[in-house]
């Protein structure tokens, strides 16, 4: 079997969507939606938030235009720091 370079898994340009799951609350999705734009542009159409069943967490999803890999690790780099993260997707 050929092992793919991750590079190679995507064409850039290209739509991305971030998904980060954390703690409820406004600290946890403005810090992931300020990570994502140190990086590309957000718009506010291009963010989805939903609380889990019992409130206690919240998934955020953000759509942006990638133009390369490094854009992609460094997105994913800055998200890992914000705090109360619990999983990335």
């Amino acid at each position: 079997m050929k092992q793919t370079n991750p590079e190679e898994l995507l064409d850039f340009p290209c739509h991305f969507q971030f998904k980060a799951v954390g703690l409820a609350g406004d600290i946890f999705q403005e810090g992931i939606i300020e990570a994502v734009k140190k990086h590309a542009m957000v718009s506010q159409d291009a963010v989805r938030c939903r609380p889990s069943g019992q409130g206690n967490y919240q998934a955020v999803s953000i759509l942006v235009m990638l133009h390369s890999y490094q854009q992609l690790t460094d997105i994913y780099a800055e998200m890992r720091q914000v705090p109360n993260l619990k999983m990335l997707l």
